[in-house]
């Protein structure tokens, strides 16, 4: 295992992301196949477990608490998020009762690592601002040792990122951005990358294959990669890519089975950064894709009165954009009426929750007319 060294403490450049755990038929989470991975990954070196209050619907926190329970807690790093969304903390009523339920549902004393949860346009002012005195509770909270690292995580745009890091940088012990070869370009991740390096805060990694994209490329762009390294994994291109980089001290990785744990653990074994030639032929990828809708099946949309399984949706669209469009008329018209993409009303919910500013009514509304133009053509 490839480590890191922040503040003189050792981190696995590989971090388990549990965004994604794996799934039991009723849509909860697969304990078991959890603990089994949490005990792969422990095994191979990998300490640095990262968790937040909503991913898979707040059982997370529970999920990973249970598995790592298993082991000294001064043997992993622990890190979680605190949500800067006013309705939970209306229900909760002060930022100490989010932070102190955070404990109890990963069963632990402190954290080893602490974040603002993705400070961008929407939510700076409840993180900053006197009313909830969230930036006052938190370090107040690292004084007392219950945080032993301060942090922030961000989908901000440069303006709002750089207004935040002038007034709290000096207390920001590291910052996750959405960081990849793709998203290098597209979502300008490389001027983050260097404003945070002016500010000498270390850079953590969130969707660095954004979310499963950059592993399952298109026939012609596999075959381009495949060229070079035929034994090595797409996904592993991803990960080498963020080795280049010198600022990267974590990169975390949402793994959903055995098979990504074994083949991600297998790439961090050796630190293997891209060549010239090699960063330019990523790049060059990068650039062929960027004709798709950005969706990283984050499931933050999930807001949907409707229930419309978003993520599915706009895999389906960006299928479409590439060209696959055998069979993407029948995969839509076998979804019950209610659940198609003509079915949104427009109401904009989901695009209020998402990181990547996605104007998801938009592309469905495109999404539906194309679909109309295909089935007429047939």
């Amino acid at each position: 295992m490839i480590y890191s060294n922040f503040q003189e403490e050792q981190l696995s450049l590989l971090g388990f992301g549990t965004m994604r755990f794996p799934k039991l038929a009723d849509d909860s989470i697969d304990q078991a196949q959890v603990e089994e991975m949490t005990r792969y990954a422990i095994d191979h070196g990998v300490n640095y477990f990262d968790t937040a209050w909503f991913y898979h619907g707040g059982t997370s926190e529970v999920s990973i608490g249970k598995a790592l329970k298993a082991y000294p807690r001064e043997s992993f790093y622990l890190a979680d998020k605190f949500p800067g969304h006013t309705p939970i903390l209306e229900e909760k009523g002060s930022a100490a009762a989010v932070f102190e339920e955070q404990l109890r549902r990963c069963g632990v004393e402190y954290f080893d690592f602490y974040l603002l949860h993705n400070v961008c346009e929407r939510n700076v002012d409840i993180f900053t601002g006197d009313q909830w005195g969230i930036m006052d509770y938190l370090k107040e909270q690292k004084r007392n040792g219950r945080i032993r690292h301060l942090g922030f995580s961000t989908h901000a745009e440069l303006p709002c990122l750089r207004q935040f890091l002038a007034e709290y940088g000096q207390d920001m012990e590291f910052c996750q951005i959405q960081l990849n070869y793709l998203d290098w370009t597209l979502q300008d991740a490389k001027t983050k990358y260097e404003l945070l390096g002016e500010y000498n805060i270390p850079v953590w990694v969130m969707e660095p294959v954004r979310g499963g994209k950059l592993c399952a490329l298109n026939p012609d762009e596999e075959a381009r990669l495949k060229a070079i390294e035929p034994d090595k994994s797409i996904a592993s291109w991803g990960f080498r890519f963020l080795q280049t980089l010198p600022n990267v001290k974590m990169i975390l990785s949402g793994m959903s089975n055995m098979e990504q744990m074994a083949d991600n653990v297998n790439t961090f074994d050796t630190r293997a950064p891209l060549s010239e030639s090699e960063m330019g032929l990523v790049l060059d990828i990068a650039e062929g894709i960027k004709n798709s809708v950005p969706c990283t099946a984050c499931r933050y949309c999930y807001t949907c009165p409707l229930e419309l399984d978003i993520p599915a949706l706009l895999a389906m669209y960006n299928e479409m954009r590439y060209g696959h469009q055998p069979g993407i008329l029948k995969r839509v018209e076998e979804l019950p009426e209610e659940k198609r993409p003509a079915a949104c009303i427009g109401c904009g919910t989901c695009a209020q929750s998402c990181p990547q500013n996605i104007d998801i009514p938009g592309v469905l509304k495109n999404f539906t007319e194309k679909l109309e133009k295909l089935a007429a053509a047939q």
